[in-house]
Protein backbone atom coordinates (compact mmCIF):
# COMPACT_ATOMS: atom_id res chain seq x y z
CA UNK A 1 0.00 0.00 0.00
CA UNK A 2 1.48 3.19 -1.01
CA UNK A 3 1.58 5.85 1.94
CA UNK A 4 -0.91 8.43 -0.02
CA UNK A 5 -3.05 5.62 0.21
CA UNK A 6 -2.65 4.78 3.57
CA UNK A 7 -3.04 8.31 4.94
CA UNK A 8 -6.00 9.05 2.43
CA UNK A 9 -7.70 5.48 4.58
CA UNK A 10 -6.53 6.84 7.80
CA UNK A 11 -8.48 10.12 7.57
CA UNK A 12 -10.98 8.44 6.45
CA UNK A 13 -11.39 6.14 9.23
CA UNK A 14 -11.09 8.61 11.89
CA UNK A 15 -13.50 10.44 9.94
CA UNK A 16 -16.05 7.55 9.99
CA UNK A 17 -15.16 7.48 14.13
CA UNK A 18 -15.86 10.92 14.53
CA UNK A 19 -19.34 10.48 13.25
CA UNK A 20 -19.92 7.46 15.04
CA UNK A 21 -19.27 9.16 18.23
CA UNK A 22 -20.86 12.52 17.41
CA UNK A 23 -23.92 10.18 16.73
CA UNK A 24 -24.04 8.21 20.33
CA UNK A 25 -23.57 11.28 22.46
CA UNK A 26 -26.96 12.98 22.81
CA UNK A 27 -26.76 16.87 23.33
CA UNK A 28 -29.80 16.74 25.10
CA UNK A 29 -28.38 14.67 27.79
CA UNK A 30 -27.35 16.85 30.42
CA UNK A 31 -25.10 14.71 33.00
CA UNK A 32 -23.77 15.80 36.80
CA UNK A 33 -20.63 14.57 38.23
CA UNK A 34 -21.60 14.46 42.29
CA UNK A 35 -19.25 13.77 45.24
CA UNK A 36 -18.65 14.48 49.18
CA UNK A 37 -18.76 12.76 52.02
CA UNK A 38 -22.10 11.26 53.88
CA UNK A 39 -24.77 13.75 53.18
CA UNK A 40 -23.86 13.61 49.42
CA UNK A 41 -23.94 9.76 49.78
CA UNK A 42 -27.23 9.77 50.98
CA UNK A 43 -28.07 9.68 54.61
CA UNK A 44 -31.85 9.89 55.28
CA UNK A 45 -34.01 6.65 55.08
CA UNK A 46 -36.02 7.15 52.03
CA UNK A 47 -39.71 6.98 51.26
CA UNK A 48 -41.77 5.28 48.79
CA UNK A 49 -42.22 8.63 47.13
CA UNK A 50 -38.44 8.73 46.14
CA UNK A 51 -38.52 5.55 44.35
CA UNK A 52 -40.80 7.27 41.94
CA UNK A 53 -38.92 9.00 39.16
CA UNK A 54 -39.35 9.86 35.60
CA UNK A 55 -37.42 8.37 33.41
CA UNK A 56 -36.10 11.37 32.01
CA UNK A 57 -34.00 11.35 35.09
CA UNK A 58 -31.07 8.81 34.84
CA UNK A 59 -27.94 7.01 37.57
CA UNK A 60 -25.13 5.89 36.20
CA UNK A 61 -24.46 3.19 39.19
CA UNK A 62 -21.14 3.48 40.02
CA UNK A 63 -21.05 -0.14 41.82
CA UNK A 64 -22.28 -3.26 41.52
CA UNK A 65 -25.44 -3.53 43.38
CA UNK A 66 -27.24 -7.07 43.39
CA UNK A 67 -29.94 -6.06 45.91
CA UNK A 68 -31.06 -3.38 43.38
CA UNK A 69 -29.84 -5.30 40.37
CA UNK A 70 -27.54 -2.41 39.17
CA UNK A 71 -24.63 -3.41 37.40
CA UNK A 72 -21.88 -0.45 37.09
CA UNK A 73 -21.60 0.84 34.18
CA UNK A 74 -25.16 1.16 33.15
CA UNK A 75 -27.95 3.75 32.81
CA UNK A 76 -30.87 3.37 35.49
CA UNK A 77 -34.11 5.34 36.33
CA UNK A 78 -32.55 7.89 39.69
CA UNK A 79 -34.66 6.22 42.03
CA UNK A 80 -33.34 6.11 45.32
CA UNK A 81 -30.50 5.41 46.37
CA UNK A 82 -28.84 6.71 43.71
CA UNK A 83 -24.79 5.95 45.51
CA UNK A 84 -24.02 2.79 46.90
CA UNK A 85 -26.06 -0.58 47.47
CA UNK A 86 -27.77 0.72 50.89
CA UNK A 87 -26.96 4.29 50.89
CA UNK A 88 -30.11 6.69 51.50
CA UNK A 89 -31.87 9.90 50.15
CA UNK A 90 -29.46 12.91 49.30
CA UNK A 91 -29.86 16.26 47.37
CA UNK A 92 -28.68 14.33 44.36
CA UNK A 93 -32.27 12.70 44.50
CA UNK A 94 -34.30 15.66 44.58
CA UNK A 95 -31.43 18.18 42.16
CA UNK A 96 -32.64 15.63 39.57
CA UNK A 97 -36.45 16.03 39.89
CA UNK A 98 -36.06 19.86 39.98
CA UNK A 99 -34.60 19.85 36.51
CA UNK A 100 -36.81 17.23 35.08
CA UNK A 101 -39.76 19.14 35.80
CA UNK A 102 -38.54 22.54 34.67
CA UNK A 103 -36.51 21.90 31.20
CA UNK A 104 -38.05 21.10 28.10
CA UNK A 105 -39.62 17.57 28.01
CA UNK A 106 -36.66 16.18 25.14
CA UNK A 107 -34.11 17.34 27.70
CA UNK A 108 -32.89 14.21 30.07
CA UNK A 109 -30.61 14.39 32.94
CA UNK A 110 -28.25 11.78 34.74
CA UNK A 111 -26.45 11.95 37.85
CA UNK A 112 -23.12 10.00 38.65
CA UNK A 113 -22.58 10.10 42.55
CA UNK A 114 -19.22 8.61 44.02
CA UNK A 115 -19.53 9.62 47.53
CA UNK A 116 -17.87 8.65 51.22
CA UNK A 117 -19.35 8.88 54.76
CA UNK A 118 -16.83 11.13 56.67
CA UNK A 119 -14.16 11.70 54.48
CA UNK A 120 -12.08 14.71 54.00
CA UNK A 121 -11.29 16.50 50.47
CA UNK A 122 -7.91 14.94 50.40
CA UNK A 123 -9.83 11.52 49.51
CA UNK A 124 -10.43 13.41 46.11
CA UNK A 125 -7.04 14.51 45.58
CA UNK A 126 -5.81 12.72 42.47
CA UNK A 127 -2.20 12.57 43.31
CA UNK A 128 -2.28 12.19 46.91
CA UNK A 129 -5.67 10.40 48.42
CA UNK A 130 -3.41 6.75 48.62
CA UNK A 131 -1.54 8.51 51.81
CA UNK A 132 -4.67 9.55 53.20
CA UNK A 133 -6.60 6.30 52.79
CA UNK A 134 -3.49 4.58 54.43
CA UNK A 135 -3.85 6.54 57.15
CA UNK A 136 -7.68 5.92 57.49
CA UNK A 137 -9.60 4.11 60.29
CA UNK A 138 -11.21 0.57 58.71
CA UNK A 139 -14.83 1.70 58.59
CA UNK A 140 -13.45 4.13 55.75
CA UNK A 141 -11.04 2.26 53.85
CA UNK A 142 -13.90 -0.49 53.86
CA UNK A 143 -16.11 1.97 51.88
CA UNK A 144 -13.55 3.02 49.68
CA UNK A 145 -13.01 -0.74 48.70
CA UNK A 146 -15.98 -0.21 47.48
CA UNK A 147 -14.90 1.86 44.65
CA UNK A 148 -12.03 -0.34 44.11
CA UNK A 149 -9.52 1.63 46.43
CA UNK A 150 -9.69 5.25 44.23
CA UNK A 151 -13.13 6.94 44.44
CA UNK A 152 -11.96 9.42 42.48
CA UNK A 153 -10.66 7.09 39.33
CA UNK A 154 -14.22 5.65 39.71
CA UNK A 155 -15.83 8.97 39.21
CA UNK A 156 -13.38 9.72 36.03
CA UNK A 157 -13.67 6.30 34.92
CA UNK A 158 -18.13 6.79 34.77
CA UNK A 159 -17.51 10.32 33.38
CA UNK A 160 -15.98 9.37 30.75
CA UNK A 161 -18.38 6.28 29.55
CA UNK A 162 -21.44 9.32 30.30
CA UNK A 163 -19.58 11.24 27.58
CA UNK A 164 -20.02 8.66 25.18
CA UNK A 165 -24.00 8.75 26.05
CA UNK A 166 -24.38 13.25 26.63
CA UNK A 167 -22.76 16.21 27.65
CA UNK A 168 -21.31 16.98 31.34
CA UNK A 169 -23.06 20.16 32.47
CA UNK A 170 -21.67 20.57 35.71
CA UNK A 171 -20.41 19.45 39.64
CA UNK A 172 -22.49 18.79 42.67
CA UNK A 173 -20.38 18.86 46.02
CA UNK A 174 -21.56 18.16 49.34
CA UNK A 175 -18.30 18.06 51.50
CA UNK A 176 -16.70 19.92 54.42
CA UNK A 177 -17.53 18.44 57.55
CA UNK A 178 -15.00 16.47 57.91
CA UNK A 179 -12.39 19.53 57.04
CA UNK A 180 -14.00 21.90 59.66
CA UNK A 181 -12.09 24.96 59.89
CA UNK A 182 -9.74 24.22 57.32
CA UNK A 183 -8.75 27.27 55.84
CA UNK A 184 -7.05 25.47 52.52
CA UNK A 185 -10.42 23.50 51.47
CA UNK A 186 -11.43 26.39 49.03
CA UNK A 187 -8.08 25.94 47.48
CA UNK A 188 -7.84 21.85 47.94
CA UNK A 189 -11.96 22.01 45.96
CA UNK A 190 -10.01 23.81 43.14
CA UNK A 191 -7.73 21.32 42.57
CA UNK A 192 -9.84 18.41 42.71
CA UNK A 193 -12.02 20.96 40.35
CA UNK A 194 -9.43 21.57 37.87
CA UNK A 195 -8.53 17.87 37.68
CA UNK A 196 -11.65 16.48 37.10
CA UNK A 197 -11.81 19.68 34.36
CA UNK A 198 -8.46 18.22 32.62
CA UNK A 199 -8.97 14.65 33.23
CA UNK A 200 -12.40 14.72 31.00
CA UNK A 201 -10.48 17.01 28.70
CA UNK A 202 -13.01 20.30 29.03
CA UNK A 203 -12.22 23.53 28.91
CA UNK A 204 -10.79 25.24 32.25
CA UNK A 205 -13.40 26.63 34.49
CA UNK A 206 -16.14 25.36 31.60
CA UNK A 207 -18.23 23.38 34.56
CA UNK A 208 -20.50 25.38 37.20
CA UNK A 209 -19.50 23.69 40.93
CA UNK A 210 -22.54 23.79 43.21
CA UNK A 211 -21.31 23.43 46.59
CA UNK A 212 -23.85 23.33 49.62
CA UNK A 213 -23.25 24.63 53.11
CA UNK A 214 -23.06 22.41 56.45
CA UNK A 215 -26.21 21.72 58.46
CA UNK A 216 -26.89 25.60 59.65
CA UNK A 217 -26.23 26.75 63.21
CA UNK A 218 -30.11 27.48 63.78
CA UNK A 219 -30.35 23.90 63.19
CA UNK A 220 -28.25 22.86 65.14
CA UNK A 221 -25.24 22.14 62.94
CA UNK A 222 -22.23 20.95 65.17
CA UNK A 223 -20.06 22.38 61.83
CA UNK A 224 -21.90 25.52 60.88
CA UNK A 225 -18.65 27.20 60.99
CA UNK A 226 -17.46 25.43 58.14
CA UNK A 227 -19.92 27.69 55.87
CA UNK A 228 -18.16 30.84 55.84
CA UNK A 229 -14.80 28.70 54.55
CA UNK A 230 -16.90 27.23 51.54
CA UNK A 231 -18.57 31.30 51.17
CA UNK A 232 -14.72 31.99 49.62
CA UNK A 233 -14.93 28.73 47.26
CA UNK A 234 -16.16 31.53 44.47
CA UNK A 235 -13.11 33.35 45.30
CA UNK A 236 -10.59 30.66 43.51
CA UNK A 237 -12.83 28.77 41.48
CA UNK A 238 -15.27 31.84 39.23
CA UNK A 239 -18.09 28.96 38.10
CA UNK A 240 -18.40 28.20 41.52
CA UNK A 241 -21.87 28.73 43.54
CA UNK A 242 -22.22 27.95 46.91
CA UNK A 243 -25.95 26.26 47.90
CA UNK A 244 -27.58 27.78 51.12
CA UNK A 245 -28.96 25.11 54.36
CA UNK A 246 -31.01 27.81 55.69
CA UNK A 247 -34.26 26.32 56.82
CA UNK A 248 -33.53 22.85 55.81
CA UNK A 249 -34.36 20.63 58.16
CA UNK A 250 -31.85 18.34 60.03
CA UNK A 251 -31.69 15.48 62.70
CA UNK A 252 -30.74 15.29 65.73
CA UNK A 253 -27.14 14.77 65.04
CA UNK A 254 -25.93 18.25 64.00
CA UNK A 255 -24.55 16.92 61.17
CA UNK A 256 -26.78 14.80 58.67
CA UNK A 257 -30.29 16.48 56.79
CA UNK A 258 -33.65 14.74 57.53
CA UNK A 259 -35.15 13.51 54.58
CA UNK A 260 -37.37 16.33 54.27
CA UNK A 261 -34.26 18.61 54.42
CA UNK A 262 -32.29 16.61 51.42
CA UNK A 263 -35.15 17.15 49.00
CA UNK A 264 -35.35 21.00 50.09
CA UNK A 265 -31.32 21.59 49.66
CA UNK A 266 -31.60 19.04 46.66
CA UNK A 267 -34.34 21.17 44.89
CA UNK A 268 -31.98 24.20 46.05
CA UNK A 269 -29.34 22.88 43.64
CA UNK A 270 -31.83 22.54 40.70
CA UNK A 271 -32.91 25.80 41.29
CA UNK A 272 -29.49 26.89 41.11
CA UNK A 273 -28.61 24.97 38.18
CA UNK A 274 -31.74 25.95 36.03
CA UNK A 275 -30.66 29.55 36.67
CA UNK A 276 -27.32 29.08 35.07
CA UNK A 277 -28.98 26.91 32.33
CA UNK A 278 -30.98 29.87 31.64
CA UNK A 279 -34.29 28.24 32.74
Amino acid sequence: MSSKLFLVLSVLIGMITLSNCAIAQDENFYIFLSFGQSNMEGHAKFEEIDTEVDERFQVLQAVDCENLERKKGIWYPAAAPLTRCHTGLGPSDYFGRELVENLPAHIKVGVINVSVGGTKIELFQKDNYQSYVDTAPDWLQNMVKEYDGDPYGRLIEMAKLAQKDGVIKGILLHQGESNTGDQEWPLKVKGVYDTIVEDLGLDENSLPILAGEMVSAEQGGKCASMNAIIATLPQVIPNAYVISSENCEAVNDGLHFSATGYRELGRRYGKQMLAILGY
